[in-house]
């Protein structure tokens, strides 16, 4: 059976080459179908002309097509279904993701282009749906998912979640079998658990994966790490749980056993109150340059509201300690809250003051299916439940006209602070920590001290040769500087450490 899955941004406009990444879980199935023995494609069609995607998919001829679905691009891949529905009129149509697990009714109406629904977590639930797609007698037997049989919906049972993550296949290792698909960046952004702690009223994580946490282990982290690094030349990755640092142990292993691999720099989410000053130090050394707070607002009543259980006075501290360790510091707020005052407004911008965050993101307060928010909207006749079928808008906004975000900006902009001192007493709390030097060099050469930032990434290069970012940063330093020569042999270093670097063979080529 060939098996098609696809992916297909709605903001297919815009330029932005992280709007158009795929989903880690369509990965993450596509992997696990290639071991099971199927042929299965990978595809992205983002930004993807209609006379592109029918070449394609005139040439794989699938069986089954299986259809990512979120929020944003809900209406789009609805379209997409549509179109393989024409052309292929006896595949099997599968729909999953967020957006289609928790408004599969929406989905499967009648004449609707979907064959079926795969409700939450996908892997073991695929595999049974390939097994049994041509008898659809059977599919009443395989738990979590949601099909329509002569007018009625038919809901099976709740797919109990996999136990063991570690299991599950490495999604780098068959990324090559897709199109549409930038391999490095793709590879670049890995998940380490699945489910949340938290009960966020905005978020609906909870309810996709289920309140307990389930978590890779360190040694399978860095696996994966170590697979890219050398397959795909990346040196930067980003984690993409949404406590990275819930289980503190685990964290605190994994920092342990990267710092015995060759160097990469990497960021993570948490909580502010998942983390302490050990722990930070531990991520520091192992290449954490950047760690992002869900702060959300400075006001008391808000925070409530918004079910996050934590307090400014919390917030506070976090920050002050990821910048005194000397990690960047990332926050991200909402604005346009309903019920939010002005004297709850000047909460959110005093505190943001006070943090000094290095970069931040604000978002106006949305719906979305399978939140705590949107059910109590509905349930107060405030919205009503099929909201996001009779909108193209990407989201939908709690409040009408959002207009905050851009004040909130400002200020996390105005209230940044570049004291190079801190540097210095990093490296006297820490020793050498080629993190601090990296985090160093770009802040001097964003003030135009190049004689500083050079200085930095040839201590790198002194304690740690065959660390790739000293030589890195340093041949986009004299890149900038003008000085092609000696830019170059930093390159061609690089790739004598990392053979498949992309940004330092495209350095070079340039």
């Amino acid at each position: 059976m060939k098996i098609l899955l696809a992916y297909q941004s709605g903001a297919a406009n815009r330029k932005d080459p992280y709007i158009n990444l795929l989903p880690t879980g369509l990965c993450y199935l596509h992997a696990t179908l290639l071991e099971a023995g199927y042929d299965s494609l990978l595809a992205n069609f983002s930004a993807w002309p209609p006379r592109a995607i029918n070449a394609e998919l005139a040439l794989f001829k699938p069986d089954m097509i299986g259809i990512s679905q979120w929020t944003h691009n809900r209406h789009t891949s609805m379209e997409l279904a549509a179109h393989c529905r024409r052309l292929f009129p006896h595949a099997v149509i599968v729909m999953g993701g967020g957006h289609a697990t928790f408004c599969h009714k929406e989905i499967l109406f009648s004449g609707s282009p979907v064959d079926v629904v795969i409700r939450g977590e996908a892997e073991t639930t695929l595999l049974e749906l390939t097994e049994r797609a041509s008898d659809r007698a059977r599919w009443p037997d395989i738990p979590g998912i949601a099909f329509l049989h002569d007018t009625d919906i038919i809901e099976t049972s709740q797919r109990t979640p996999l136990a063991e993550l570690d299991r599950l296949p490495l999604p780098a290792r068959y990324l090559n079998i897709s199109i549409g698909v930038d391999l490095e960046l793709q590879s670049e952004f890995i998940v380490t658990t699945r489910g949340c702690p938290s009960a966020c009223h905005f978020c609906s994580s909870p309810a996709f994966w289920g309140r307990k946490v389930r978590f890779r282990s360190p040694h399978s982290i860095v696996e994966e790490i170590a697979y890219i690094r050398q397959k795909f030349g990346v040196i930067y990755f980003s984690i993409r749980d949404d406590t990275f640092t819930a289980d503190r142990a685990r964290v605190m292993e994994f920092c342990s056993l990267l710092m015995q691999q060759p160097p990469i720099l990497w960021n993570c989410q948490s909580r502010v109150t998942a983390i302490d000053e050990e722990l930070i130090i531990a991520m520091k050394r192992a290449g954490c340059e950047c760690i992002q707070l869900g702060v959300e607002s400075g006001a008391p009543r808000i925070l409530q509201q918004l079910g996050k259980k934590i307090v400014p006075t919390q917030i506070e501290r976090a920050c002050s300690l990821i910048r005194q360790i000397g990690i960047s510091l990332s926050i991200y707020l909402i604005s346009d809250i309903p019920g939010e005052t002005s004297e709850d407004i000047q909460q959110t911008l005093n505190l943001v003051q006070k943090l000094h965050a290095d970069d931040g993101y604000v978002s106006p307060l949305a719906y979305y299916p399978g939140t705590q928010l949107f059910q109590q909207a509905v349930a107060s006749g405030e919205i009503s439940a099929d909201i996001f079928s009779g909108s193209r808008d990407s989201a939908r906004y709690a409040k009408d006209r959002p207009h905050a975000s851009a004040r909130l900006l400002r200020v996390i902009s105005q209230s940044r602070q570049d004291q190079p001192e801190r540097f210095a007493r990093q490296k006297e709390q820490l020793g050498y920590c080629f993190t601090t030097n990296v985090i160093a060099s770009e802040s001097y050469r964003q003030n135009g001290d190049y004689k500083a930032a050079e200085q930095e990434l040839l201590e790198i290069a002194a304690q740690q040769p065959d660390n790739p970012w000293g030589w890195f940063l340093r041949g986009e330093l004299y890149r900038e500087l003008g000085k092609r020569s000696k830019a170059a042999k930093c390159f061609e270093t690089v790739l004598k450490l990392v053979p498949q670097h992309g940004p330092s063979k495209a350095a070079l080529t340039q």
